[in-house]
C-alpha cells in the first residue's frame, strides 16, 4: 500500500512536470517507471526539443531573453545566445546585437545596420581598439584596425556573441584588443538534410531575401554542413541613395573519434552602400536629420557644383574570408588545435572633387603638361577620387594542451601575414553624374600625360606578426579554486613602400611587446563565485600614419607621415562577482584601467575623402563597475537589465601646433559617464515578444571638453508568433520589428573628435585653432516584417 500511494505521488508530480515542459514546448516520446532495490522509484523521461526551436531561437531557460548565460571566466564576459538574436530585425549586424550589453556603446548611422558607417566603443575604448574574432579567425581590418561587422555573417547563422570588455583570451590571434574582444561563433550543421527560408520587407524599401541549405551527414562520410545566401536591398532613411548586399555563408565539419573534428567555414560578401553626411554640432542644430545634412539629390547643369552630389559617395566593398578551425586528440591527454585562414578585401571611400587640368601634382612633383579630363569646364572638372583599400591576409594558430591533476598547459603560436595596398585614384564622371567607374579599374581612372594613373596616395605595407604564448590553467580546493597564468610575446613587423613622388620611399616600423596576465576565480558554491585577473594589452597605430600624402591640386602636405609611432600599452585590473543560480544571473565588475599611449580612432577627411585614423592622446586612467542581472522564464516572462558607470581622465597635456593643449584632468572622449539597458522577453513557444530600451550619457567630442553630444535613449520592440507545422513548411513564423520606436532624433556616436573645438591659449601661449568635430546621426523610426519556415 505505502509503495501504491508513493508511485501515485511521483507520477502525479512526474505529470506535473510534463505539462510544465510541453508548455515550454518540450514533445514527450516515452516515458517509464521502474523501481530498484536500493534506490526506490526511477522515472526515466524521454523526449526532444522541436525542431523550429533550434532553427529560429526559443526562449527556453535562457535568462534575459538570451542576453545572459552561465559563464565560469576568471574576467568579465558577457554573452548574446541565438534566442535574443533571432527575435531581431534580421538585417541586424553585429554591432547592433551587442548594444544591451555592459559597457557597450554603439554608434549607428541607419536603423537597421546595413551601413558600415557604425562603431562601438567599450568602456570608453574606441572600435578600432577592440579585437573581433570569428572561432579562431581575426576579422579586424588590416589597415586600421576597426571591426567593419556589416560585411561578416548573417545574423541568422549566428549561435553566439561573446564581449570580453576587459582583454582577450591568451590565445585570440589579434594585436589590437586594448579593450577587449568580441568573438563569433556559428551555428552547427544539422544532423539531417533541411533547411530554412526568410523574406523581409521594412521602411524605406527595405527588402530582404534569406535560404539556407543543411547537408544532413553527406553519404557515410561523416561530413555535414550549410550554406546560406542572402540579398538585401535598401533605400537610404534620409537623404538619396540606396544599398546593395549580397552574401553567402557555409561551414562544413567533420566529427570522429575522441573529441576530433576538422572544420571549414567562411564567407563571400559583396556590397554597394551609399554614404550619409556626417554633421558638425552647428550643422545638426541648424539642419538635424534635414536635407542639409544630406548630400545632394539634385545633379545640376554645371556639374562643378556637384561635388556633394549622392552618387559620387557610394562606397563599394567585397571579401572571401576562410578559416578551418581543426581539432585532434593526440594521446589521452594531450590535444592539438590548429586555425588556418585566408582573407582577401577590397573596397573603397569615395568623394566628389575638381581637378584642374593644368598644374596637377604627383606626390610632391609638379605634372609636366595638362591632363586632359572628361567634361572639364574651363580647365576644371568634376572627378570621383576614391580611397582604394585591396588586401591579402593570411595566418594560422597552432595550440598544444596538456592536461594534469592539477594543470593544463597551454603552448601556442600565431602568425599572421598581411599585404595591404592603398591607392587614391580618381575617374572621370558622366553628363548624367555617374562615375566612369565606381570600383576603380584601371583603364577608366585619370592618367598623366606619361600613362601614369594620377593619385592622392599610392602606398603598399605588408605587416607580418609572430606570436608565442603559454600558459597554466590550475585548479585546486576540489574545483573550488582556479588560477590562471599566461604570457604573450608579439613581435610585429611593418614595412611599408610609398609608390608617389617624396620624401619616403620605405618606411616600417617595429613593435615588441610581452603580454603578462594572471586570473584567478574562487567558486563559494554552485551558485556563487568571485573573481579577479589583471592583464595586459597593446594597440597598434593606423598604419596610415607612415605617409606622406598631397593635395593633387596644389602640392600641398596633406599629411606628415612618420615611422616613430607609439603604441598603446594598457594594463587593466578587474575583480567582479557572479551568481549563476536556478532562477537568475547575476554579475558586477570593478574595473580600472591604466593606459600610455591611448589611442584614439577617429576619421579624417583627406582629400575629400573620409578616412580611418588615429590619435595618439597619451596617458589615460578609467574605471568603473559593470553590471548585469537576468531572469530566467518566469511565467514565460525573461527581463534583463545591464549597467555601467565610467570614469575617465586624461594623464596628459595634448600636443598641438607646436604647444601642449591643457588637456590632463579631461574627461576622455566618447565615454559616457553613465549607460542603462532594459530588456523583457515573452515566449511560450508560439507567441513571443521582446522590447527593449538603451540609455546613453553625455559624451565629449573633444579632448579640451570644450563640444559634446547630449545623452539620448532609443527602444526596440518585436513580436511574432510561430504556428504548428504545415505539409513541407517547419513552424513557418511571422514576425514584426519595430527599431526607435519613438522616432528619437539624436547623434548617435562622435565621428571624428577634435583637440579642441573652439580657440585655445596652449600652455606655452600659443593661440590654437578650433576645429569642428563630426558626429553619426541615429537611424530614425523604422519597421520590418518577415515571414520565416524551416523545411
Amino acid at each position: 500500500m505505502t509503495f501504491k500511494v508513493s508511485l501515485l505521488l511521483r507520477v502525479s508530480f512526474t505529470i506535473t512536470i510534463f505539462c510544465s515542459l510541453i508548455d515550454k514546448g518540450l514533445s514527450i516520446e516515452s516515458t517509464s517507471v521502474e523501481q530498484t532495490e536500493n534506490d526506490g522509484e526511477h522515472i526515466t523521461v524521454t523526449g526532444k526539443i522541436p525542431r523550429y526551436h533550434t532553427a529560429y531561437g526559443f526562449a527556453g531557460d535562457q535568462a534575459g531573453g538570451g542576453l545572459m548565460k552561465p559563464e565560469t571566466a576568471n574576467k568579465a564576459v558577457s554573452n548574446i545566445s541565438q534566442n535574443f538574436i533571432q527575435m531581431q530585425a534580421p538585417t541586424s549586424n553585429v554591432f547592433n546585437l551587442l548594444s544591451m550589453l555592459p559597457g557597450a556603446n554603439v554608434s549607428n548611422s541607419d536603423p537597421y545596420g546595413i551601413s558600415s558607417q557604425n562603431d562601438i566603443t567599450v568602456r570608453g575604448m574606441t572600435g578600432n581598439s577592440i579585437g573581433y574574432v570569428m572561432e579562431g579567425m581575426p576579422l579586424n581590418d588590416a589597415s586600421d584596425g576597426f571591426g567593419y561587422l556589416n560585411q561578416f555573417v548573417d545574423s541568422e547563422n549566428l549561435q553566439n556573441i561573446s564581449l570580453a570588455q576587459g582583454s582577450p583570451d591568451l590565445d585570440s590571434p589579434v594585436y589590437n584588443a586594448a579593450g577587449g574582444v568580441v568573438n563569433l561563433k556559428l551555428r552547427d550543421p544539422a544532423d539531417k538534410f533541411g533547411g530554412m527560408t526568410e523574406l523581409s520587407y521594412g521602411s524605406h524599401n527595405t527588402k530582404r531575401a534569406f535560404m539556407r541549405i543543411d547537408t544532413g551527414e553527406i553519404g557515410k562520410t561523416g561530413i555535414k554542413g550549410f550554406i546560406s545566401y542572402s540579398y538585401t536591398g535598401a533605400s537610404n532613411w534620409r537623404g538619396p541613395g540606396y544599398d546593395h548586399r549580397n552574401h553567402i555563408d557555409f561551414k562544413f565539419i567533420k566529427e570522429w573519434g575522441n573529441d576530433n573534428h576538422i572544420s571549414l567555414l567562411g564567407d563571400w560578401n559583396h556590397a554597394l552602400t551609399s554614404s550619409y553626411y556626417t554633421p558638425t554640432k552647428s550643422e545638426w542644430i541648424t539642419e538635424g536629420a534635414g536635407n542639409g545634412n544630406n548630400y545632394s539629390g539634385t545633379w545640376y547643369k554645371d556639374r562643378l557644383e556637384n561635388t556633394n552630389y549622392w552618387k559620387l559617395y557610394q562606397q563599394t566593398f567585397q571579401q572571401v574570408y576562410v578559416a578551418a578551425p581543426s581539432q585532434f586528440t593526440l594521446m589521452d591527454k594531450l590535444q592539438f588545435k590548429v586555425t588556418p585562414y585566408f582573407q582577401y578585401g577590397y573596397g573603397n571611400s569615395p568623394y566628389g572633387t575638381i581637378l584642374n587640368e593644368n598644374g596637377l601634382w604627383q606626390g610632391n612633383q609638379p605634372v609636366d603638361g595638362k591632363v586632359t579630363i572628361p567634361g572639364a569646364v574651363d580647365g576644371s572638372a568634376l572627378a570621383m577620387g576614391g580611397w582604394f583599400q585591396r588586401t591579402y591576409r593570411s595566418g594560422f594558430t597552432p595550440t598544444l594542451t596538456y592536461t594534469l591533476k592539477h594543470h593544463q598547459l597551454l603552448l601556442g603560436y600565431w602568425y599572421d601575414y598581411v599585404d595591404d595596398v592603398v591607392t587614391q585614384p580618381f575617374t572621370a564622371v558622366s553628363s548624367n553624374g555617374r562615375p566612369w567607374d565606381l570600383w576603380s579599374g584601371s583603364k577608366n581612372n585619370i592618367h598623366l600625360p606619361d600613362g601614369q594613373q594620377l593619385a592622392a596616395e599610392n602606398d603598399h605595407t605588408i605587416t607580418q606578426t609572430n606570436a608565442i604564448f603559454l600558459g597554466d590553467h590550475m585548479n585546486f580546493m576540489d574545483n573550488k579554486l582556479f588560477i590562471d597564468a599566461g604570457f604573450k610575446q608579439v613581435l610585429l613587423n611593418r614595412t611599408g613602400w610609398n609608390q608617389l613622388p617624396g620624401p619616403q620611399y620605405r618606411t616600417g616600423q617595429n613593435v615588441s611587446k610581452p603580454l603578462p596576465r594572471i586570473g584567478m576565480r574562487y567558486q563559494f558554491t554552485k551558485e556563487h563565485q568571485i573573481f579577479t585577473s589583471v592583464n595586459t594589452n597593446f594597440a597598434v597605430p593606423h598604419k596610415s600614419k607612415l605617409f606622406d600624402t598631397y593635395d593633387p591640386n596644389s602640392g600641398d602636405l596633406a599629411q606628415s607621415g612618420t615611422n616613430k609611432l607609439k603604441t598603446e600599452y594598457s594594463i587593466e585590473e578587474e575583480l567582479g562577482y557572479r551568481y549563476n543560480g536556478p532562477r537568475f544571473l547575476g554579475s558586477i565588475t570593478f574595473f580600472n584601467y591604466n593606459y600610455t599611449n591611448r589611442i584614439i580612432s577617429t576619421i579624417l577627411r583627406q582629400n575629400g575623402a573620409w578616412i580611418g585614423s588615429s590619435i595618439n592622446a597619451g596617458g589615460q586612467t578609467s574605471r568603473g563597475v559593470d553590471a548585469e542581472i537576468g531572469l530566467k522564464p518566469w511565467h514565460h516572462f525573461s527581463p534583463y537589465v545591464s549597467g555601467e558607470y565610467l570614469y575617465t581622465r586624461m594623464d596628459n597635456d595634448l600636443r598641438s601646433y607646436g604647444d601642449l593643449l591643457p588637456t590632463k584632468g579631461k574627461q576622455a572622449v566618447r565615454s559616457p559617464p553613465w549607460q542603462f539597458a532594459v530588456g523583457l522577453t515573452y515566449d511560450n513557444g508560439h507567441f513571443f515578444a521582446n522590447g527593449d530600451v538603451k540609455m546613453v550619457g553625455k559624451q565629449y567630442a573633444t579632448f579640451m571638453n570644450d563640444e559634446s553630444m547630449g545623452s539620448f535613449a532609443t527602444g526596440n520592440l518585436a513580436f511574432g508568433y510561430r504556428f504548428d507545422s504545415y505539409g513541407f513548411m517547419q513552424h513557418p513564423q511571422i514576425r514584426m520589428n519595430f527599431i526607435n520606436i519613438t522616432d528619437q532624433k539624436y547623434l548617435s556616436g562622435v565621428s571624428s573628435p577634435t583637440g579642441n573645438a573652439h580657440t585655445t591659449t596652449g600652455k606655452y601661449g600659443t593661440s590654437i585653432p578650433g576645429s569642428s568635430p563630426y558626429y553619426n546621426i541615429g537611424g530614425g523610426f523604422a519597421t520590418m516584417l518577415t515571414m520565416t519556415t524551416a523545411f
